[in-house]
């Protein structure tokens, strides 16, 4: 049998182990990010601030409690991700390394929901870091969303830490080209004071218009879903707009977002003014923003060139 002391110190190395090992899952949304500490044996608020890079005066009150009622074991403290101990541009101090954070996705969410929850974290970060499309997000999945900033040399947590952040490139801004006037040679029968006449070019010197654009047409018979889609009988009749995929164009895999509607379903779409339609996979939600406010569904825009209407607003008949 074991003596205590062996004992105790075998569970503080398997306390220790699991709480550095589990990955960090942020909880909350915008503008209220946490995580959830489990409070281990001769833990303090200052021992949990070191680890999380905070100021342990700042943990007690995001908790509703205050420092001078201490810590339990076991005990659930939130810990609070504020521009102090959170990036999500890759920014930190020298003696800062940086920690993933994860959250994990739930039934009917897909990218630009989990973006919004998360301080809008650009959608091309999110897929960088996660190294998939932003339609690949299936619920269940963990996504690093961000990165705990952690000093190296205080935090427990530093060893889980990634030697590199890959961040989506800026455009670079290019200085503005210095205008040179245009000026004419000089005609020494010309009087002076007056000005030079235009030059009159002849008819192949004109510049032509620039050639009409026409909107991007596509047809691939309804789409790459059709053979997939089962009607259950159910229909709604609204208002459709679009959102920019590169789906598509290619292979008429067209997708939607709807709201109570289970991720995955397969939508037959009818445009009623051309009279044309489309069968789209629903990827997620409507998300909650104003743009959206009013709308029954929105289409990648691949969809919307089979339907033959543009990027602007349209009633659309729903079957499913």
């Amino acid at each position: 049998m074991l003596q205590k002391p062996l004992l105790w110190i075998l569970l503080m190395v398997t306390s220790f182990s699991s709480t550095a090992q589990n990955n960090l899952q942020v909880l909350g949304s915008t503008p209220t990010l946490y995580l959830m500490h489990t409070v281990q044996a001769k833990e303090t608020w200052y021992s949990v601030g070191r680890m999380y890079n905070l100021n342990p005066k700042d943990i007690p009150p995001f908790n509703n409690t205050d420092m001078s009622k201490g810590l339990v074991i076991g005990q659930s403290v939130k810990i609070p991700l504020t521009a102090i101990n959170f990036s999500q541009d890759g920014n930190k101090a020298g003696d800062e390394v940086l920690v993933p954070v994860y959250y994990k996705v739930l039934e009917g969410e897909w990218m630009f929901r989990v973006s919004t929850n998360h301080n809008k974290v650009p959608l091309e970060q999110l897929e960088k870091w996660n190294n998939i499309n932003r339609n690949q997000v299936k619920p269940g999945m963990n996504l690093v969303v961000g990165y705990l900033k952690v000093k190296k040399d205080q935090s427990a947590l530093a060893g889980t830490a990634v030697a590199d952040v890959a961040l989506s490139p800026k455009a670079p801004i290019e200085p503005p080209k210095e205008v040179k006037p245009i000026t004419s040679p000089v005609d020494p029968k010309q009087p002076a004071g007056k000005p030079e006449p235009a030059p009159v070019l002849k008819k192949e010197e004109l510049p032509s218009a620039p050639p009409a654009v026409n909107p991007k047409s596509i047809d691939f018979k309804g789409g790459y879903f059709k053979a997939q889609y089962e009607s259950a009988g159910k229909s709604t009749r609204g208002t459709a707009t679009i959102f920019r995929s590169t789906s598509g164009w290619n292979d008429g895999k067209y997708y939607a977002l709807m709201d109570n509607v289970p991720v995955g379903t397969i939508v037959l779409i009818s445009n009623t003014f051309t009279n044309k339609a489309i069968y789209a996979k629903v990827l997620g939600n409507l998300s909650d923003i104003k743009e959206n406010a009013g709308l029954t569904v929105r289409i990648s825009n691949s969809a919307a060139a089979e339907l033959g209407v543009g990027e602007g607003k349209f009633i659309a008949e729903i079957r499913y």
